[in-house]
């Protein structure tokens, strides 16, 4: 154990806390600091986070521990949050141990945005580190990427005037207050910009307070979901609209911002940053990137982790059973619900069906526990609810208000329902045939059972009891039959042959710019279609477009067509700057998996021999 050690100060890195011991012991050598702290005069200090922490641990006092100098002196929180669980496992057995591969699963490395080239401090937090502790130190707050601005003092942060490129990389870098500027003037930036960065470096100070490993990439997704659902950014079949998303996400921020701060969205990328974070995919996004997000869903840290998991458009079943006259009332009985989506408003609409014939519905999504118990529209009461009204009738001691109240419905619903059932009544006692009856009992029953249907399904479902009445008793069959649904005779009929040749010149005209692009694209009907806003004629009715469907065959390209198409792009590329071909370097270039290279591996090397024979003649004959 060390004799003595210089206890880290609020949120100061671990590195700075070794930088000071090394001042204070005396030493000369980093070497001889590095055994004394790690047992190992081979560690390479880092910055951010740093290594080899269970032998630092067993230096230091027993009250320390690695998960403690993890969350409170590195800035491992920072990105915690977003990493998945089994991620998180590696990188806490990567700190204790050698730290190899590290920043790589931390995605530092490929991943990194807003890199910093050295090391950042608010000259307000070290004018007060120094009237409280006789120096200045590290905040690991202003060494995030990304975060330009002081939490505190919201003050942009100023570079400590050391050169890495000249420094040992073992030696340590302890803050020197002779060498800072702890001037307050400030360079002046746009306004606009100064808000939202302000905005992200509270947030980014306040994920540091966060307990790790409380949340994942996993969690934090499905909270994602619930706030883009109540933006009716979601579909009823729970996918993001993630064109409508990156349109919203870009009237966010001010023109220029995300470029700044290497956060601009390629639309046409598949695997662009807003998309990978709305995503269940295994890929993670930059922190800061994440802190834009929580921006343009106006939270903050702490509101967005108290949100809970998004469960779906209308909750997680079962579901309650809101029929106040059955025994299982607010029950959770009701094991499926159908969702539509509401045709205006593009809302879901749950509608839950129970076993006692009560079926209701309401629109989506759910944002309140109690939301499950409401009621949008009763589609049906049943056979046990229309019973209950009548045992209370029949003890003649409650009003129809009463009754309403306690079935759970207007008044006129109560009257409608009896003097419907009465008027049965009344027929039957007037001598009424017993086919007659039997028949418009049975056909009303079946009308309970499926209230959606409309006159046609219903003749069909019952045909002997809708003929029986459509000859006996005609009027009072219209009269319980569902509303005629209107139809739309109107319709433009579309001249398919005209707008074929307009199609025809459209795709033409939209392959040659495809084809031209400068970083290619693979050429599918889906692209076609969506760039020219035709995709749902294409295909729902490229039958009827019989050139335009010749044409999409001779120039959409299959997988590895646009392999090829995207390889020989380069290898011109190459020949053009006059360099040697190698194909890996090709494969790398184009991001081909081995195995596909690997078939499309002999193509290639035809393309080259080909080139190479015609710029072989041309010089010849030149």
């Amino acid at each position: 154990m060390l004799p003595f050690f210089t206890d880290p100060y609020p949120d100061e890195l671990i590195y700075s806390a070794v930088a000071r011991y090394h001042f204070y012991s005396g030493n000369i050598d980093c070497k001889d600091t590095l055994e004394e702290v790690f047992q190992n005069r081979s560690v390479i200090p880092s910055v951010e986070i740093g290594s080899h922490f269970s032998v630092l641990v067993e230096q230091l006092d027993p009250n320390y521990s690695v998960e403690n100098l993890v969350a409170n002196h590195t800035i491992y929180p920072y990105y915690a949050h977003f990493l998945s669980k089994q991620r998180q496992q590696e990188l806490l057995q990567d700190v204790q141990g050698d730290g190899k591969g590290l920043y790589t699963r931390l995605g530092m490395v490929a991943g990194g945005i807003c890199k910093k080239d050295g090391l950042y401090y608010c000259p307000e937090c070290a004018t007060s580190d120094i009237e409280q502790h006789g120096e200045p130190y590290i905040h690991r707050e202003h060494q995030l990427q990304g975060i330009d601005f002081c939490a505190h003092h919201e003050l942009k942060l100023k570079k400590y005037p050391v050169d890495f490129s000249k420094q040992s990389r073992i030696e340590f870098i302890r803050f020197d207050k002779k060498v800072m500027n702890l001037s307050m003037i400030q360079e002046v930036e746009p306004k606009e910009f100064v808000a939202i960065q302000i905005a992200l470096a509270k947030m980014a100070y306040r994920l540091l307070q966060v307990p790790i490993h409380q949340f994942s990439r996993e969690s934090i997704n499905l909270k994602y979901r619930v706030f883009l659902r109540g933006r009716n950014l979601i579909t009823t079949s729970n996918r993001i609209r993630q064109n409508e998303l990156y349109k919203a996400f870009q009237s966010k921020f001010p023109k220029g911002f995300l470029v700044k701060y290497e956060s601009a969205i390629d639309v046409d990328d598949e695997y662009n940053w807003l998309k990978i974070i709305t995503r269940n995919l295994k890929r993670h996004a930059h922190p800061f990137r994440h802190l834009l997000m929580l921006y343009f869903l106006e939270q903050d840290v702490d509101s967005f982790l108290q949100v809970e998991a998004d469960t779906g458009p209308i909750g997680r079943g079962p579901w309650p059973c809101l029929n106040k006259a059955a025994n299982h009332y607010k029950e959770f009985v009701i094991p499926e619900v159908n969702v539509t989506r509401d045709f205006k408003s593009k809302a879901p609409i749950g509608t839950f069906e129970c076993s006692c014939g009560f079926i209701y519905a309401r629109k989506g999504p759910d944002r309140l526990s109690e939301d499950k118990y409401r009621i949008g529209r009763i589609k049906a009461f049943g056979d046990v609810w229309k019973a209950k009204l009548h045992e209370l009738e029949d003890e003649g001691t409650y009003s129809t208000r009463a009754l309403a109240k306690m079935l759970g419905v207007d008044s006129k619903t109560v009257k409608k329902y009896l003097s419907s059932e009465m008027k049965i009544e009344r027929l039957s006692k007037n001598a009424i045939p017993s086919m007659l009856l039997i028949y418009r009992k049975q056909l009303l029953k079946g009308m309970r059972q499926y209230p959606r249907y409309s006159r046609t399904q219903i003749r069909k479902c019952f045909p002997k009891e809708y003929m029986y009445l459509y000859r006996h008793d005609k009027e009072w069959l219209f009269e319980q039959l569902p509303i005629i649904q209107e139809k739309k005779n109107n319709q433009e009929i579309v001249d398919w042959a005209s707008r074929d040749r307009e199609y025809c010149f459209k795709v033409e005209k939209l392959y040659k710019e495809l084809i031209e692009l400068d970083k290619p694209v693979r050429i599918t009907i889906s692209i076609i279609g969506k760039r020219l806003g035709i995709l749902s004629n294409l295909e729902k009715h490229l039958d009827k477009l019989p050139q335009s469907k010749k044409l999409l065959s001779e120039t959409t390209e299959s997988t590895q067509q646009f392999q090829v198409r995207r390889c020989c792009k380069i290898i011109d590329q190459i020949l053009q700057r006059k360099e040697p071909v190698v194909l890996w370097k090709v494969q790398r270039i184009g991001a081909v998996k081995s195995h596909h290279f690997h078939e499309i591996k002999p193509y290639l090397e035809e393309y080259l021999r080909t080139k190479q024979e015609v710029k072989s003649y041309e010089q010849t004959t030149g």
